[in-house]
Formats: C-alpha cells, structure tokens, sequence
C-alpha cells in the first residue's frame, strides 16, 4: 500500500484551485521533462535549448498533461500512486490527487471534470472525479494497459492492453466495454487525427502503427515501420504525436534510436530522424514546428526542427526521461 503524504486537505485545497483557475492561462514557454529516477522535472529554455531548472516531483513521474485552464499540469508517478499537481507558472506542487498503485498514463475529459487513468496492476481503467478526487469507477480491461485517450466530445475512452493486444473502446458515460479491436502485438500510445476519424496506436513488438477507423471501430491499415539495416526486432514505436495539420504522425521506435515521419493520407513512411537511445516519448509543439523526444536509456532529450527534419540539440535531462510537455 503507499503512503501519501500529503493529507487530503492539500488535494481538495488544489482541486479547487483547478476548479477556480483562469479560463486559459499563458503559456510559460518552457518544456518540462519528466525523469524517472530523479523523482523531479527538467525545466528547458526553447530558445536557449539548456536545462534552465528542476522542478522535484513524486517518485517515478511519467505521464505529463496540461489541465485545461493551462495554469497547472498533472504529473503521474508511478511509484507513489498519485499525481503530482504543478503550478506552470510558479513550478511548484500545489496539491496531490491519489491515483491508485502503478498508474501509467492518463487522459482527461474535454472539460477537465473527470481523469481517465490505465492502472497496470489492477488491469483496469480507473475513473476519478476531479473535484472531489475520489474513483469513480473502475473498468475492467486487458492486462498491462497503458495508452489512454478520450475522444474530443468525451464520449469514448481508448485503452490499449500490452498483453492482451488490444484496444478497448469505453463507452464514458456507462462505462462499458463497446469493443475490443485487436492490433499488433504490445499497443502503448495513440494519437487521434483532428478530424477525430483515425485513431493511430504504436505496437512496441510489432514494429508497426495501427491505423483504426473510429466510426467503424476496426483496424484499416497496418504500417510496418523501418529503418535501413536495422531487424523489425529493433524497431519498436512507443511514443507518437501528430501534426496539427493532421498530414503527417511521428513515432518514437525506442531501440531503433530514430523518429520516423509517416504521411496520413499514403500511411507510408517518408522518413526518419537520428535521435538518442530507446526513443520514447515524442511531443510536438502547438505550431507543429518543433518535436521533442525523451531517450530513456541515454538520459537526454532531442529537439528536431520538424521543417527541415534535423535534430538541433540533445539535451541531459535527467535519468531516465519518460515524458515531455510543452508549455506554450
């Protein structure tokens, strides 16, 4: 069982705050980066491309998201089975939200009311209410999951299962199962196009991206992902973002140490980008321009000029950088 230190005064004291906050606060322009073994954020100037500050944190931060006033982000730790809520502006914690053991990633409802979080132990999505910070709910899915993604009306929740192969369609307002759609093997991460009508979700150990139809609920294409003398063995996409413009998606492909740029419309591969080691977390910024991508196994973070397709810097980040969140 873990200990949370922080009494429940402090979360309902944040909760509120978020409730309370601005409509949509400026950006700070920074990119914080979360590092597993550090229990803290790296703070990094865009324009300077240096490591500016730490922000300390719970232990094993993960998954990064900006709540929708944009004052204030949530930060998942795995180890402590909460999150951490941090004020952009300030950098500092302003309250806990218990999340259960072993939370991985999270999604949050278009209105910020309710978060979606894949429990891996419990093989389950759990829902929490944000204003109260209680659960929910807790649905019941495939072993290991870990993607989570709301669709922009809220009225679905994807979940992918690692060892099931699986993504699971959640009805949000019942909170049942709709379906199950098979996908390649080991799914983590999903990105949705902005018209909302393709779901894209990487398979770690099928060296591939699965393409899904929303309104059909079914795979449509399966893209094998390569790089020039590397096995499909070494390839495995975990992170995945894509352009506003919805015409291209980029994939982190971990071990291959490589971003790969696939073409929306063809759902070909058009090329790839040199980066550290195990690519995994990859985030776009608002405009599309730039792409940062946490390497997990060489501590540091890459920033690629998306226009030309060159990397401009690697960065130390901290052991073992998980996840990266843009604040403008």
């Amino acid at each position: 069982m873990h200990r949370h230190t922080h009494p429940l005064g402090v979360i309902v004291t944040a909760l509120a705050l978020l409730a309370a906050g601005p409509a949509c606060a400026k950006g700070t322009g920074l990119v914080f980066v979360s590092s597993e073994k550090d229990h803290a954020l790296a703070v990094v100037d865009p324009k300077t491309l240096a490591v500016v500050g730490t922000v300390p944190t719970c232990k094993r931060p993960r998954h990064l998201q900006r709540l929708p006033d944009g004052a204030r982000m949530l930060v998942a730790c795995g180890d402590s089975g909460e999150a951490d809520i941090i004020d952009l502006a300030t950098r500092k914690s302003v309250g806990r939200l218990p999340l259960g053991d072993d939370p991985e990633a999270f999604d949050l409802s278009p209105d910020g009311r309710t978060l979606y979080v894949s429990s891996e132990e419990a093989s389950a999505l759990t829902v929490i209410d944000m204003a109260s910070g209680k659960r929910t709910q807790a649905v019941a899915v495939g072993e290991e999951p870990e993607g989570v993604k709301v669709s922009a009306d809220g009225k679905r929740v994807y979940v992918t299962s690692e060892v099931a192969n699986m993504v699971h369609v959640v009805d949000a307002a019942g909170g049942q199962i709709v379906k199950n759609i098979p996908v390649a093997k080991r799914p983590r991460r999903f990105a949705l196009t902005p018209d909302g009508a393709e779901l894209w979700v990487t398979s770690e150990l099928g060296s591939s991206v699965s393409v899904i139809s929303t309104r059909d609920l079914a795979v449509t294409h399966t893209i094998r992902l390569e790089v020039k003398g590397m096995r499909a063995d070494d390839i495995s996409p975990v992170g995945i973002a894509m352009a506003p413009d919805g015409k291209t998606v980029y994939v982190g492909l971990g071990r291959a140490n490589h971003v790969a740029w696939v073409d929306v419309a063809s759902k070909k591969q058009t090329g790839q980008v040199l980066v550290g080691k195990r690519a995994w977390g990859v985030t776009l910024t608002r405009d599309g321009s730039r792409l940062y991508v946490a390497n997990g196994l060489s501590d540091d973070m890459t920033v690629i000029d998306v226009p030309s397709a060159k990397a401009l810097k690697t960065i130390p980040v901290g052991r073992v950088p998980y996840g990266v969140l843009v604040d403008d």
